[in-house]
């Protein structure tokens, strides 16, 4: 396996780039963000829109030219996508187009995929004292909760659920959140009764935006937020807080949501439904997420290649 290497998660709200050299130990090369909302309107076209694909498109080819530049033959990242890409009709065509302009090559991961990398990449460099946690990774459309033995690396459930920020907004807007989310919350009674914790650790891009928003950064502040710890009566407080901001007034207040600024409320409906439904009362932040899973692991199983 290759010492430097690269990784994209490509979700239904934003892209991520992460690279680093395992030479000696671990030492991070690129670190990117850009939100696209691939997945924006995913339920009422079935289809991505021609605008996301061409924003994505775009942030893709500067990826490939940002890792070409240290080194990395694009054909050579792992690069991965989720629920939003099991669902569009026009996934393989995008894929393909990506591949054609930047080199690139997608692999669309299955839910229990995403559950595995995810739960890797909140191991990476952390060391953990619990013989269980559980882990929830809110995306652009869906939304995973995993159940672990850090000690062994056993997952003992993990389960992807169909709502995410995207999605959640998408909801609020046509007046169908509340009933999608009770259909949600039926076809999932079971699985969540398995998931047993006062506390959960929280990774991707809702969560870490909570919690810059949390310490009024006007910035996002990677290093500060990581391992940070606050009650979920803090978020529902945040809720209360904002429910009648705009976009224009999170990104007053909160410059570096950027384009999250749409779907930030979606993203925090998300965040306290499964809190209330878990009776969850901690959580954890941690920016280490599905990227850092697949850079670590070097290559995609075929067993979770959807």
């Amino acid at each position: 396996m290759k010492a430097i290497r690269a990784s994209i998660d490509i979700g239904s709200n934003s892209i991520l780039l992460l690279a680093g050299d395992f030479s000696n130990g671990y030492k991070e090369l690129l670190n990117e963000s850009n939100v696209t909302g691939l997945g924006r309107d995913l339920d009422k076209n079935k289809a991505f829109l021609d605008i996301a694909m061409e924003e994505s498109l775009e942030v893709l080819k500067n990826y490939s030219q940002m890792v070409q530049k240290i080194g990395i033959n694009p054909e050579d990242v792992i690069v991965t996508a989720t629920e939003a890409a099991r669902v569009a009709q026009n996934a393989k065509a995008f894929i393909q187009e990506v591949k054609d302009q930047t080199g690139l090559k997608i692999q669309i991961i299955t839910g229990a995929g995403e559950a595995y990398f995810s739960t890797k990449g909140i191991l990476f460099n952390t060391s953990f004292k619990e013989d269980r946690i559980c882990i929830m990774d809110i995306g652009g459309a869906s939304t995973e909760l995993i159940s672990v033995n850090p000690q062994t690396m056993e997952i003992l459930t993990d389960f992807s659920m169909p709502f995410g920020a995207v999605r959640c907004t998408n909801w609020t807007e046509e007046g169908t959140v509340e009933e999608k989310l009770l259909e949600i919350k039926s076809d999932f009674s079971e699985k969540l009764k398995k998931i047993k914790s006062e506390k959960l650790y929280c990774v991707a891009g809702t969560m870490t935006s909570v919690a810059n928003m949390y310490l009024g950064h006007k910035e996002f502040q990677e290093k500060k937020i990581h391992g940070l710890g606050f009650s979920t009566q803090e978020v529902f407080s945040m809720v209360d807080k904002y429910k009648n901001y705009s976009t224009d007034d999170y990104l007053a207040q909160f410059p570096f949501l950027d384009k999250r600024a749409k779907t930030i409320n979606g993203g925090l409906k998300v965040a306290t439904t499964v809190f209330n439904w878990l009776n969850i009362k901690e959580v954890e932040i941690s920016t280490y997420g599905l990227r850092y899973g697949t850079l670590e692991q070097g290559s995609i199983p075929d067993e979770f290649i959807a």
